[in-house]
């Protein structure tokens, strides 16, 4: 379990193809501190286990379903990757709960400075739109935001200055993949209303309402 806020950026180091999977070295240092073989650590906001550490890097092997679903084969030697390890028992929950398991992909659609901030669109697939709720919770590359203003399928958030400078969202182009988790109470509630409960009164505009989401 996660919470969406990023204790450092990492870079990636070596990348090894296997059959259908993939060994991915990421250079640390913060995340590197009491870490071990066996530990889950959030690349991107996919949580992956450590398989080898040296003084400088960690090993994961990313499987079939990772590539699937993250945009983990688009990267490169030096390519900049959001790093965070698990939540601990005790912690302060600054963010919100993160699972670790992506959802899909989005595309940055928009990129826009507002004053000392920012404004970011990205474009979802049309399936995932029922998760995502305008003043929801979502991950963007394993970061932990806002959701501003929703149309259709694209949604944008409001980047602060420290968010931007402390990830690798300074480093995104319009037509960039990104990661995207959306809020695991979401996915319960469009489960919920999707099932066989045709008596229900409880419908989105209700829960929207009452302050559920």
């Amino acid at each position: 379990m996660f919470t969406g806020l990023i204790e450092e950026t990492g870079e990636i180091a070596n990348i090894k193809m296997a059959s259908e999977a993939l060994y991915l070295t990421v250079k640390a240092n913060k995340v590197l501190e009491n870490l071990k073989i066996g530990d889950s650590v959030a690349i991107n906001g996919a949580c992956q286990t450590v398989i080898e550490i040296n003084n400088s890097s960690f090993t994961v092997f990313a499987s079939r379903e990772t590539l699937n679903v993250t945009n983990f084969l688009t990267y490169k030697a030096g390519t900049i990757v959001n790093l965070e390890r698990t939540l601990r028992v005790g912690d302060r929950l600054d963010g919100h709960i993160v699972s670790g398991h992506i959802d899909t992909t989005a595309v940055v659609k928009n990129i826009k400075s507002i004053g000392d901030a920012f404004e970011f669109s990205f474009e979802i697939d049309s399936k995932y739109k029922n998760q995502i709720v305008k003043k929801g919770s979502i991950t963007v590359n394993g970061i932990s935001l806002t959701i501003a203003n929703i149309d259709n399928n694209t949604f944008s958030t409001a980047i602060i200055p420290i968010t931007f400078e402390s990830t690798n969202l300074k480093f995104l182009k319009i037509g960039d993949n990104v990661n995207i988790e959306t809020d695991i109470l979401g996915k319960y509630i469009e489960k919920y209303l999707s099932s066989n409960h045709n008596n229900s009164n409880i419908n989105i505009e209700l829960l929207e309402r009452n302050g559920f989401i």
